[in-house]
């Protein structure tokens, strides 16, 4: 049974990023939210790799429930 991953924060990260790689915390343990640090080594999340090919801004989600990974859907509004 996978648990639940951490609720980072209830709101997103909204960010101007650049072109490159990024990964995406999953488990909403990391401290450099919402990319990873390494915090998952103890759970069963991975980060999710996140290809960038022009600069944009981007809703990455906080909460890690999102339907959209790794971007924002508004879940977090529904969380109790």
């Amino acid at each position: 049974m996978r648990h639940a991953p951490a609720i980072a924060a209830r709101h997103p990260f909204v960010l101007d990023v650049e072109p490159g790689t990024y990964y995406w915390c999953r488990c909403g343990r990391s401290g450099t939210q919402p990319f990873c640090d390494g915090s998952h080594k103890e759970t069963e999340y991975t980060p999710m790799k996140v290809e960038i090919t022009e600069k944009q801004k981007i809703a990455f989600c906080g909460c890690k429930h999102t339907g959209n990974q790794p971007r924002c859907d508004g879940t977090h509004k529904t969380l109790s």
